[in-house]
Parts: structure tokens; sequence; C-alpha cells
């Protein structure tokens, strides 16, 4: 019997889930399974919980699968992870032990495109400040910010960047976009980085987490921005240079961000984004909706049952059968 072990679900939300519930009914006698509600913590303990298994399904991108933890545990066939990221595992030592590493791509596309368009409007509109201002019982005046008309650049064209630019041109605005896999089956225009930097209102990041992108856009790339541009990022907080865009909504060189991923999660109290008033921040929650919650945790125990079976579904890496 193939033991699956489920390494950190904390919070839970794996076993709370109606995929859980029916992948375990219709399962039974096939897998032995442990399951964990609490983090790891330390690599030693990760260690400890995964070393006799056949199968993890990971839960949380904080579980850091490296050389060592594939090393450590010679068992290992399958990691599938619930989630599009793959930034928390050391892909290429999974492939020289010939561990299949499986995600959930497209299913979060909905709910993620969404949340950046409440966070654009969000930072347009200023709604968390006049929010407050009217709770304290004051009426502001003032201008805020129209998006039709306006440009947005879209950086990725993958499920949720398409998925966004098309909101965008839904509201009346121009769309330019960057990807490093052009789509032009999408209809959008497609310009180098620097005129995207320079003639667009709106920027929206969506690029995996990878060398290649860690620090991708830093000083050079803020100062380029038009002055009052706002920037989104619902990607991946390591992909910005952080201090270098505090200091660009500080200075007023930008007029505002919408932030749902950061270099360090949790964000740590008294974080200088969180003195800024121009920008909106949520706590990596732009794909946590039911539906995707769902359909995610689907996927990834499908994905398990696929490999299984011999016809293994969304790889990113091919191990052995």
């Amino acid at each position: 019997m193939l033991r699956v072990v489920i390494p950190d679900d904390a919070p839970a939300v794996l076993a709370p889930s109606r995929a859980f519930e029916r992948w375990r009914e219709q399962s039974r006698g096939r897998y032995a399974l442990d399951y964990y509600d609490t983090l790891p913590g330390p690599p030693e303990n990760l260690t400890a919980r995964i070393r006799d298994a056949d199968i993890v399904i990971n839960i949380r991108s904080s579980s850091k699968f490296t050389r060592e933890i594939f090393e450590a545990c010679p068992k290992l066939r399958l990691l599938s992870l619930w989630g599009t990221g793959t930034d928390n595992v050391d892909l290429e030592a999974a492939a020289a032990h010939g561990v299949t590493v499986t995600n959930t791509p497209s299913v979060s596309a909905p709910a993620i495109a969404e949340h950046c368009l409440a966070l654009m409007l969000a930072v347009a509109r200023r709604l968390v400040v006049l929010d407050a201002e009217v709770r304290r019982g004051a009426w502001p005046k003032g201008f805020v910010t129209q998006m039709t008309g306006k440009t947005l650049g879209v950086i990725g064209l993958g499920a949720i960047g398409g998925r966004f630019a098309r909101l965008g041109r839904a509201l009346g605005m121009r769309v330019i976009a960057w990807s490093f896999h052009p789509k032009p089956e999408l209809d959008f225009e497609m310009v180098p980085l620097e005129r995207l930097w320079r003639e667009s209102d709106v920027i929206s990041l969506h690029l995996r987490l990878s060398p290649l992108t860690e620090r991708m856009i830093g000083r050079d790339e803020f100062a380029m921005m038009k002055p009052g541009a706002i920037f989104l990022n619902t990607a991946r907080g390591a992909i910005v240079d952080e201090e270098a865009l505090i200091d660009a909504l500080a200075s007023g060189h930008l007029g505002g961000a919408g932030l749902d991923v950061f270099t360090i999660e949790p964000l740590p109290p008294g974080h200088p984004l969180t003195r800024l008033d121009n920008v909106v921040l949520t706590p990596h929650s732009a794909g946590v909706t039911p539906e995707a919650l769902e359909a995610g945790l689907a996927m990834a125990l499908e994905n398990v049952d696929n490999f299984v079976a011999g016809q293994p579904t969304h790889v990113v890496v091919a191990g052995r059968s």
C-alpha cells in the first residue's frame, strides 16, 4: 500500500474540503495516509514527516523541498502541489532523484483576476482611505482616477494575466502586454518591457518566481514608470525590489499600489508598506475563494490518482513512474 503524507495543512483547508472527503472515501484501502494540521517548521521536521512517503501532497509554500529533503526521502515518487507556484521546490533536485512534481494550474485564475480588478479600482478610487474618512465623520472632496481610456500594462499572459487583460479591456482600457511566451491568439498589443514601463497607467505583474524573475523590477524600472502610475502584484513578492517600491510610493512618483504578495509573509507588524495610505494590502488571498479552493484541491488529489494509474497529469517535472 502506497504511503501518502500531507505534511502541512495549516491552517487546514484540505481536511475540511468536500474534495478531500470524496477522495478519502473513493480511495479507501488504496493508500496509507499520514495527515498533519501543523506546519513542520525546520527542515528536519519536514524530513521526519515524509521520510517514508511514496507520495506527498503539499499544501503550504512555506514547506521547502530542497535537495537535502529529496536526498533524505529515497522512497518519494510524487510531490503533488496545491497551487501553481513551484518556487518552494528545487525542481532540478526533484528530477535528479526521480520525483515527479505536479501542480494545479489555472484553477485560481478567475479568482485572482477578479482580485486584481478589485485592487486596481480600490487604489484608483482611494476606497480604503475614503471609507475610513467617512467613518470618522469627514466628507472628503477631491478627484479619484477613472480607468476608462487609461493604458493597462500586463506582464505575463498566462491564465491569470490573460484573464485580467480581458477585464481591463472590458473597462475600456487600452491593453499592452509583455510575456516570456507571447500569445498572439489573445489579440493584445505586445511591446518591449521598457515601452510598457513608460506608457502604462497601471502595471500588473503575472509572472512565476524563478531565478530569471527574482528582483526583476527594481529602481530603474520604477523610475521609468509614469508619474502617478499604479502598480499591482498578485504574483510573488520576491519578483520586486520591495525597498525600491516603497521609495517610489513614498516619494509620490507612483500613485499607488495594490499588493497581495510580499517579500516576507505574513507581513511583519509596522512594515513600511502598512504606513502608506496610497497602498491597498491583502494577505496573499487573491485565489482563495470557495470555488477555487475546491477545484484546486480536487486537482491536486486527482493528480495523485492519475500518477498511480500511470497517466500523470499537470506535470512540472517528470520522475520515475
